[in-house]
């Protein structure tokens, strides 16, 4: 109890609303309700919820239900009662005066089709709810467009979204399709259901305070995304530019489905990550001709209703060896340049630095892909057990080896690493990757991933908006937050 009333004080800074789950406070007393309803800043939602639901109380129903009437009696504004329970019990408590009745589901395997959302939702506005509360399981990220859907066509208050990752985006785009309201924790390791992002995240990451029916969404399109820094550049630079528009992580699987499904969205650009900067350019409207010659897109920019690829990663890649190699007055005509990986990001670091004069040879553990993709550029490619036998100026790494959280990985083997040489590694999270600690032992010159994160996301907003992004404040936003996290 006295961790709740302090929880409660540090909320009420944060919140609209408070909900006082009763069910996580150990052996509370019925005593105790008053003292934490009186502590409150902020109307409450006072909540108990039983296992059966997803709770954790596992007391009598009597004593659940004595609990909740503590709390009305003291003053909670709003009582969250299950769809589950007698009929009488509802009706007990919309006689109550001052307290508003939240009738909920909660489905924690999966998402239920239409048709069965609008016979849950017509169950219990039956009941005479105020508002109606339907929580989901995101089995797929389009289960998210089936609650969008059903929220629009809904006249009483209602709060509906999807729980767990995939579900995330539901939670925070709220506002949009007017869900009566969004829960967040109160920290990262309180999280009352999966897939709950802290209250600081929600409006300090995706400004949710500033999220409307006429908001634009923008997004990354990977897997993994939880990590990814996108999120918090692009939403600074849209709230510096005073935009109305949000960027979210889509946690893609199947991205034929993605594509097709979120088009009802209208969602006006998005960036692509790993694995996805390949296989989508058979989903796109049209191609930029960087694009067709590289092979890879990274963007993705709606233009009236057709999707059109760009790749902003071959620039920014160029771009920051350009300037690791002028320090020294030097540059990258004539330099031998060898490429750890083949995929997607290796095509455009590759054809971005051929154009500029470079002999590029390609290695890869898995070498059909080296040679595929050597083919393509016509140019070099060597099995991964020769790196050690390779005279090169400049080693690139454009594999995900490395990245959080698995940063004591290498992409090749120390040996390979030798006094003089340029090493870039495109990996940003963390800065500092062992494949670069160990080039600095060695005497080698160092380049990380964050300004080319920077650089290519710059050039992506500015693909979106017609506007330029601020590259120094960007990258000092990136560095700080990734120093915060390691």
């Amino acid at each position: 109890t006295e961790e709740a009333l302090q929880d409660i004080n540090t909320a009420s800074e944060l919140a609209d609303l408070i909900e006082l789950r009763l069910d996580y406070i150990n052996n509370i007393k019925v005593s105790d309700i008053e003292t934490l309803i009186k502590a409150k800043a902020r109307p409450v939602i006072a909540t108990c919820r039983p296992k059966r639901e997803g709770g954790r109380f596992t007391g009598s129903e009597d004593k659940r239900v004595a609990l909740l009437e503590r709390a009305t009696d003291s003053g909670a504004e709003y009582v969250d009662i299950e769809h589950d329970v007698e009929r009488s019990l509802i009706n007990k408590f919309r006689k109550k005066a001052g307290t508003k009745i939240i009738v909920s589901y909660h489905n924690f395997s999966e998402t239920p089709a239409d048709a069965e959302l609008k016979e849950i939702h017509q169950k219990l506005a039956g009941t005479g709810a105020d508002v109606v509360k339907i929580v989901a399981f995101a089995r797929n990220i389009t289960d998210n467009l089936r609650i969008f859907s059903f929220l629009e066509g809904v006249r009483t208050p209602t709060i509906a979204f999807c729980m767990g990752e995939l579900g995330q985006i539901s939670r925070i785009l709220a506002p949009k399709y007017g869900s009566f309201l969004s829960f967040a924790s109160l920290e990262k390791g309180k999280e009352s259901a999966p897939g709950q992002l802290s209250a600081k995240e929600l409006l300090n990451v995706y400004n949710f305070r500033r999220i409307n029916r006429a908001t634009d969404i923008y997004g990354l399109i990977g897997n993994p995304v939880a990590h990814s820094m996108g999120p918090l550049l692009h939403n600074t630079c849209l709230r510096e530019e005073g935009l109305n528009a949000v960027y979210l992580p889509f946690k893609v699987e199947d991205l034929p489905s993605f594509i097709n499904g979120f088009k009802t969205l209208n969602v006006r650009g998005y960036s692509v990550t790993i694995p996805h900067k390949v296989t989508i350019m058979g989903l796109l409207d049209k191609l930029d001709p960087l694009v067709e010659s590289i092979g890879a897109v990274n963007t993705v920019v709606n233009r009236d209703g057709k999707l059109v690829g760009y790749n902003t990663d071959s620039t920014a890649a160029v771009k920051v060896i350009e300037d690791g190699l002028a320090k020294d007055g030097d540059t990258l005509h004539g330099k031998k340049v060898t490429i750890v990986g083949a995929g997607g990001a290796a095509r455009a670091v590759a054809f971005g630095l051929k154009q500029k004069g470079a002999g590029i040879t390609i290695v890869n553990r898995t070498e059909s892909r080296a040679e595929t993709l050597a083919g393509d550029l016509k140019c070099q490619y060597k099995k991964f057990g020769e790196l050690d036998k390779l005279n090169t100026a400049i080693l690139i790494n454009c594999t995900s080896i490395g990245m959080h959280p698995n940063i004591d990985d290498i992409p090749v083997p120390a040996n390979v690493l030798r006094p003089g040489m340029l090493v870039f590694d495109a990996v940003y999270n963390p800065p500092e990757t062992r494949l670069l600690r160990e080039a600095a032992v060695r005497g080698c010159r160092t380049l990380d991933g964050v300004k080319m994160f920077v650089l290519q996301a710059a050039q992506q907003f500015e693909l979106w908006t017609g506007r330029p992004a601020p590259l120094e404040h960007l990258e000092r936003i990136v560095r700080t937050k990734l120093a915060g996290t390691q």
